[in-house]
């Protein structure tokens, strides 16, 4: 065979891919595959999910555009990778700062030894894990490097870094350096990333905090450690890992050029799995990022291109569906062929559900063999020192799991620790102040142009007034846009006054409380409608906690529920407007913040009356709005209204 090592490697590999194709590759489209039956116990269910999934399906065609030419590909690129980072919490970068790494034991295995490390990927946020490497190395020789990112297994104080321990140690003897880090959750020091999962803490949206971020930082940081070490190759650093390994491996590969291959083991679908078929259902917060800036979901493995990836998965796995996974592999292979790159990306499937069996353990090895060392041979001894169940539900480790604590006692653990709270650090929130008078104008244009682009950005330039579709009495059935019909009658506790003189448009809660509090507010004239927004009243859908699937899957589309609701607001206001009367906008509590939003995007709103406004989007009745306390709070809004609010 002529040709350099390189060519022939890339010959060989590429043969290599086209046999694992044939073998593992499904032949045939699978149906969807959805996450249990759709709510149906609510009167807004059906309406919510069409009108999610309509949105699911126009941003996951946006994907044609990314794949027109390289070049256009490739003028994007810039851009793309700051807003993924920012979409995780991590733009602007945070400072890499010192890691304090710190070794706390060596066990000696053999061929092999295990490091127990920590460091800190941010002052007081540690990470703790074990590097496996060989025993005995050439001197002066680097070694490549893998970096294992772990799924979802429970093993308590021990840290989830123990159950993919076999792992660790497969690589440790096939000549690679082997960092396998704890997870945010499930680590030593256990935080969450359940926050609007079941844990209620919805001021993550207002923060753009997600555990994704988390993730994704640490393991930045942690190829920062390797590249610190005499005996690893920085050239030669892969990640790999499944479940939520393998989503992290995507947001490691996707943030960090540093990565030279990838292998994410079911860590990925798309927003027609995610959104339409409620697959959101089954995870957790750590496997999303805030789709801020409405991408197609393969958008983040795409900045991975054009270097080798595998995308690995099984054929019944009910987070991670075949249909998903078909689509995703079908339009990389697109992206990667404008690289001329085709032989660098392929799926591996195999036949079962959620786990990581031997076929795709071999299939993994094999892929790191065959381009960090060159070498495509084929993996014999796969199910060496696995980590094995017995029929009683007891597990036996090749080392044990307390052997493998860098932190061996509770009061080991580090007393300054922000894991368990560092979803209230880890993205800043805004510092802007207050404007002096002359300053006001320019102030208020700035900030409202900044809360479009990662705030409202789902809004058109400008709201239509809604469109009238029934009539039934007093009360108005309106379509506010295209899938989204709420309704909006007389009060009934203030009666209509003989002759208008202004509108009132009272914005209803989730929960329907008494407009008392509106009385002493209204003169001779005022007619009062009331507007009952997407899920409220007639409209209310299911709410189940957890998984809490509307509201979660809304920041996959780049919005949430309240914007939904702001926007339902503006076009009824715009709508009422057109007799030419002047109108207002009313609410108590978060209604208030809906009325105050809608106000400030809408200037044919005339004032905006806001009774109980909450002090801040950090409160838990504050509308829930994305990224918002990246850019301002409530009383900066209350600031640019000015006269046109009332509290």
């Amino acid at each position: 065979m002529s040709g350099s090592p390189r060519d022939r490697m890339g010959r060989i590999r590429g043969l290599f891919l086209c046999a694992l194709a044939c073998c593992l590759s499904p032949s045939t489209q699978l149906a969807a595959q959805e996450y249990g039956p759709p709510d149906r116990s609510s009167p807004g269910d059906e309406m919510i999910q069409a009108y999610l999934a309509g949105q699911a399906s126009r941003i996951h065609s946006l994907f044609a555009a990314d794949i027109e030419s390289k070049s256009a590909w490739e003028a994007n690129r810039a851009r793309y990778r700051q807003e993924y980072l920012y979409m995780l919490g991590l733009w602007p970068l945070p400072e890499k700062t010192p890691l304090k790494a710190t070794v706390t034991g060596t066990l000696e295995m053999g061929d092999y030894v295990v490091e127990k490390i920590h460091f800190q990927s941010r002052p007081r946020l540690y990470v703790t894990g074990n590097l496996y490497r060989p025993a005995k190395r050439e001197a002066g020789k680097r070694l490549p490097a893998v970096l294992y990112v772990c799924g979802h297994s429970y093993q308590g104080r021990d840290g989830n870094k123990t159950a993919y321990q076999s792992h660790g140690i497969w690589f440790a003897r096939h000549g690679f350096i082997c960092l396998m880090i704890d997870t945010l959750q499930l680590g030593e020091i256990g935080a969450t990333h359940h926050g609007t999962y079941r844990e209620g803490r919805w001021w993550w949206h207002a923060r753009g905090y997600t555990p994704a971020g988390v993730e994704c930082w640490n393991g930045i940081r942690a190829i920062d450690y390797l590249q610190s070490r005499g005996d690893v190759d920085p050239q030669r650093i892969g990640v790999t890992g499944i479940s939520g390994g393998g989503a992290a491996t995507f947001w490691i590969a996707a943030a960090d050029p540093r990565v030279a291959i990838a292998a994410p083991v079911s860590g990925m679908a798309d927003l027609p799995s995610y959104v339409t078929n409620r697959v959101i259902n089954g995870h957790c917060d750590c496997m999303f990022l805030y789709n801020t800036f409405q991408w197609p979901w393969t958008r983040i493995a795409s900045l991975v291109a054009p270097r080798p990836l595998r995308f690995v998965n099984s054929d019944q796995d009910r987070i991670f569906p075949m249909d998903a996974n078909e689509r995703i592999i079908n339009r990389l292979e697109r992206l990667y062929s404008l690289y001329g790159a085709s032989a660098s990306v392929d799926a591996v499937v195999s036949i079962g559900g959620h786990a990581y069996r031997e076929d795709l353990r071999r299939a993994v090895y094999r892929f790191f063999r065959t381009e960090l060392l060159l070498d495509p041979s084929p993996v014999t001894d796969s199910e060496v020192d696995l980590v094995v169940r017995s029929s009683h539900g007891k597990k036996t480790y090749p080392i044990d799991p307390k052997k493998l604590r860098v932190f061996s006692t509770d009061d080991d653990l580090p007393r300054d620790e922000l894991n368990t709270s560092i979803d209230r650090h880890f993205v800043p929130i805004s510092d802007v102040g207050m404007p002096e008078e002359n300053g006001l104008a320019a102030w208020r244009e700035e900030l409202k142009a900044h809360l479009r682009r990662v705030v409202f950005r789902s809004f058109p330039p400008r709201i239509e007034p809604a469109r009238v579709l029934q009539r039934s009495g007093s009360n108005v059935r309106i379509e506010t846009e295209p899938g989204i019909r709420v309704w909006v009658g007389q009060a009934s506790e203030f009666p209509p006054p003989i002759q208008r003189k202004r509108i009132v448009l009272l914005v209803r809660g989730e929960a329907k409380a008494s407009a008392g509090w509106l009385a002493s507010r209204l003169q001779e004239g005022d007619c009062v409608m009331v507007l009952e927004p997407r899920g409220t009243g007639a409209t209310r859908w299911t709410r189940k906690n957890p998984p809490n699937y509307v509201e979660r899957a809304h920041v996959l589309l780049g919005q949430t529920v309240d914007t939904g609701r702001i926007r339902d607001t503006i076009a009824a206001a715009r709508w009422l407007r057109q007799s030419s009367l002047p109108v207002i906008v009313a609410g108590q509590g978060r209604a208030a913040g809906w009325a105050a939003y809608a106000a400030l995007w809408e200037s044919e709103i005339d004032q905006a009356w806001c009774d109980s406004l909450p002090d801040s989007h950090m409160d838990p009745e504050a509308p829930q709005l994305l990224n918002v306390l990246r850019v301002c709070d409530l009383p900066h809004v209350v600031k640019m209204l000015g006269a046109r609010l009332r509290k």
